[in-house]
């Protein structure tokens, strides 16, 4: 018998934290299927886990071999970028529903079951994201309402500070709890649940993203395919947040500049995706002639010079799809 449930995790160089998800989850009221096998019914929740190790140079593959038996591990030899590591996990997984997971998360208690239970309880829904916390306890804002041109050119700018009023609280729906069950747009990435009858139907990650608002671009499709996506507070994960990423911080901005023009270009035009371009690296060139400004007088000499060399990459870049 096929499993209830398929995590799908893509991993690059965060060997610890893997290794505490992969425990997390072990220790929580499921029950875990060894790769290739099958769950046996009334025996709890079945869970088969999918680890992608996108080109690791940390030893996590080693350590999943070692200490994680009964995880399918797939290695592409190289870093294959979040969508396309989660599509390889996704062709590789066997449950009627997919949890699409970071490595730096933990699960709690009875997150996996509650969530399952509501889906199945709730056959209009396509997808659902719990709630995730702060390593401190606090909530992690993760719920969303779809960008609107404003958003494009406030949120995670230089201009956010001075968004017109309601700009970014009404993208980041911060003027609803954060207790309560919620009907969203879409909820980030970083622990997305997904019906396999949904993917079947709207087709896996776009590829064209390789890390950054690919979870909104597929969310959207899902939407537009009759799907309600819920924000589900009652299950709730620890999202350390970034850790990847911010091991390589030129990158990490690219990739999440050029996804963000990708978005507008699919879902606004062309001529908005150009508007937004020039304003992105205007940005980053004023941001780095102020960098450059406070090194040469001398104020945090090695912080300065770190972003002067990061935004230089990125206006180098073009904020062009490679």
């Amino acid at each position: 018998m096929e499993p209830d449930l398929s995590i799908v995790i893509v991993s690059w160089n965060v060997r610890d934290l893997l290794k505490a998800c992969l425990e997390s989850i072990q220790s929580g009221p499921v029950m875990i299927i060894p790769a290739g096998e099958d769950s046996t019914p009334g025996q709890g929740l079945g869970v088969e886990v999918i680890v992608v190790d996108s080109g690791s140079s940390d030893g996590s593959p080693q350590m999943v071999r070692e200490r994680f038996s009964w995880v399918k591990l797939i290695e592409p030899g190289y870093n294959v970028g979040f969508s396309k590591g989660n599509n390889i996990g996704l062709e590789a997984s066997r449950g009627r529903y997919v949890f699409f997971l970071n490595p730096d998360t933990k699960v709690l208690g009875g997150a996996l079951p509650r969530m399952i239970a509501y889906m199945d309880t709730h056959p209009e829904v396509g997808a659902l994201g719990p709630q995730l916390l702060n390593a401190d306890g606090s909530v992690q804002s993760s719920r969303r309402r779809f960008p609107t041109l404003w958003t494009a050119f406030f949120e995670a700018t230089w201009l956010e500070p001075t968004a017109p009023p309601g700009v970014i609280q009404h993208f980041r729906m911060l003027d609803c709890s954060d207790e309560k069950i919620l009907d969203v747009d879409w909820v980030t990435g970083a622990a997305l649940l997904v019906r396999r009858r949904v993917i079947e139907q709207v087709g896996g990650m776009d590829e064209g993203f390789f890390m950054y608002s690919e979870e909104l671009d597929w969310q959207r499709r899902i939407k537009a395919a009759g799907w309600h996506i819920v924000y589900y507070p009652e299950a709730k994960i620890i999202h350390y947040g970034g850790k990847s990423s911010e091991q390589a911080t030129a990158r990490r901005d690219i990739h999440f500049n050029t996804s963000k023009v990708r978005y507008y270009r699919k879902y606004h035009g062309p001529l908005v995706a150009s508007a937004l371009r020039a304003f992105l690296l205007a940005d980053y060139t004023c941001q780095l002639m102020l960098e450059g400004a406070k090194w040469l007088l001398g104020h945090k000499p090695e912080l300065r010079r770190e972003r002067v060399r990061t935004y230089w990459q990125v206006i180098r870049s073009g904020l062009r799809e490679q």
